[in-house]
């Protein structure tokens, strides 16, 4: 068995949830076993902050992170700054 944590944080709220799961255990079949409400909102994971594949296996002491989809594009708000700096 190993052990990984699960984390979802939204500006207003972070659920996070403790697991014991079997080696060879990947990130889809954490996220699926934590069930944190509001995981299924979540285009994308990491580990340690690193961006994951739903296969990617996992290791004791892992920590999964649900990444919330973007407030805006950082591209726009890049030619924004740099209009606003003209």
């Amino acid at each position: 068995m190993i052990g990984v944590e699960v984390v979802l944080a939204w500006p207003d709220r972070v659920a996070r949830r403790a697991l014991q799961l079997p080696e060879g255990a990947t990130v889809a079949e954490a996220v699926a076993a934590a069930a944190l409400p509001g995981s299924e909102d979540c285009p994308a994971m990491a580990v340690h902050g690193v961006l994951a594949r739903p296969t990617q296996r996992l290791h004791d002491g892992d920590r999964v992170e649900l990444l919330r989809p973007l407030l805006a594009d950082p591209k726009d708000n890049r030619r924004r700054r740099a209009r606003a700096g003209r």
